[in-house]
C-alpha cells in the first residue's frame, strides 16, 4: 500500500535526497552555520539569548572527571533527562522519571543504579551516540511531561513535532509518536509513527508506520488522524524564528508540546529526513518552488506563517492521494 503512495508522490512533486542537497541544504544551508544546530547546548544557549522557550538546562558534564559528581549534580532533581549535545536520531536519551531510595526510575519504569548512569554519561562522553564519534558532553535538562491531547496515541515517549522551515516558511509538519516497537522514542526509523498536519489547521491526516500507511495506532489502538494539535499556530511562528535564530535556509525544527509550559524547541536539523512527505501524502517540491517565488515579499515572521497556513493547506497545490 506504501509503495502505491510513493509512487504517485513521485509524479506530484517527491523530494528526493539528491534533490534536496543539491537544491536546497547545499544551496541555502552554510557550512559555517551548521555547529548551531549539531551541538544542541549551543542551539539551547542562542535559543534562549533570542527569547525563544527550551527545556530547562539543569547541568553539563564535560569531562571524565566530573561524572564522579553526578551525584551532588543532581541531588536536587527527581526527574530529569540525559542527552548527548552531539547526539542523533534520539540516540543516547535517557529519562528519569523518579527516585526510589538509592536507585533511579527510566521513564519505561527500568530501575538503574547512579553507577549505571555514570557509566551511560561515560559513554556519552567518550562519543558513543555522537555524530561522527566525536567526544562529547552530556546535558542534563528537564523532563518533558507531553500535552495530553497525546495520551491515546502514543506509548510510553514523549511524541514531538517535525516542521520543515524554509527561508522562514513552515513548509510541512508531522507529528511522531512513540510505539512499543520504537521503545517509546519518536523516531521513525526505529518503528514511531508519522502522521501529517494540515498546516492551516493543526489537526491531524495521514499515517504511516513502518512500511505500512495506517489509521490506528498499533498499541492502542485509537485513531491517530483527526486530533487538533494546540498552540498550532505557535507551534508554526516559533519554528519560523529559527531561519533568523540560524541563518540557515532549510531546516528541520522538532518541537515538543508540554503539559504545562506549551510548545518548547527540542533540537534543529540542517539535514532533515524526507519521510515527512509520506506522512502527508504530499511531495514537498510544489511549496517548496512556490516559497522561492515569493519569499522576497514576505520578510515579517507573522506573514510568513500567514502565508504558509493559507496557501500549504492539505487541499491545495496537490489533490490527496
Amino acid at each position: 500500500m506504501l509503495w502505491g503512495a510513493i509512487k504517485k508522490l513521485h509524479k506530484s512533486g517527491l523530494l528526493g535526497i539528491n534533490c534536496r542537497n543539491a537544491n536546497y541544504t547545499l544551496k541555502y544551508n552554510l557550512r559555517k552555520r551548521y555547529p548551531l544546530v549539531d551541538d544542541k547546548l549551543l542551539t539551547k544557549a542562542i535559543a534562549i539569548r533570542a527569547g525563544l522557550s527550551v527545556p530547562d538546562l539543569y547541568a553539563v558534564v564535560e569531562f571524565q572527571h566530573q561524572i564522579e559528581s553526578l551525584p551532588d549534580l543532581l541531588s536536587g532533581y527527581s526527574e530529569f533527562a540525559v542527552k548527548p549535545s552531539r547526539g542523533s536520531g534520539g540516540n543516547g536519551i535517557v529519562v528519569i522519571s523518579g527516585r526510589i531510595r538509592e536507585r533511579l526510575r527510566k521513564a519505561g519504569g527500568q530501575l538503574v543504579s547512579m553507577d549505571d548512569l555514570k557509566f551511560h554519561v561515560h559513554n556519552i562522553l567518550s562519543g558513543m551516540f555522537s555524530l561522527g564519534g566525536q567526544q562529547d558532553k552530556a546535558m542534563f535538562e528537564y523532563r518533558v511531561r507531553f500535552d495530553p491531547v497525546f495520551e491515546p496515541v502514543t506509548f510510553q515517549g514523549v511524541p514531538d513535532l517535525r516542521i520543515i522551515v524554509f527561508l522562514g516558511f513552515p513548509t510541512m509538519a508531522m507529528v511522531r509518536l512513540p510505539t512499543m516497537m520504537s521503545g517509546g522514542k519518536a523516531n521513525l526509523h526505529q518503528g514511531a509513527i508519522g502522521v501529517g498536519i494540515d498546516m492551516a489547521t493543526g489537526r491531524t491526516l495521514n499515517a504511516v508506520w513502518r512500511n505500512e500507511v495506517i489509521e490506528e495506532h498499533p498499541d492502542t489502538g485509537n485513531p491517530v488522524g483527526g486530533i487538533q494539535i494546540p498552540h498550532w499556530e505557535k507551534l508554526l511562528r516559533l519554528a519560523a524564528e529559527c531561519y533568523e535564530l540560524t541563518g540557515l535556509g532549510y531546516i528541520g525544527v522538532d518541537l515538543v508540546l508540554d503539559a504545562t509550559r506549551g510548545p518548547l524547541i527540542l533540537e534543529l536539523n540542517a539535514r532533515p529526513g524526507l519521510s515527512i512527505q509520506l506522512a502527508n501524502h504530499r511531495g514537498l517540491l510544489p511549496r517548496l518552488k512556490k516559497v522561492e517565488s515569493v519569499c522576497q515579499d514576505l520578510a515579517d515572521i507573522d506573514a510568513r506563517v500567514n502565508f504558509s497556513m493559507n496557501h500549504f493547506r492539505h487541499s491545495t497545490l496537490q489533490s490527496a492521494l
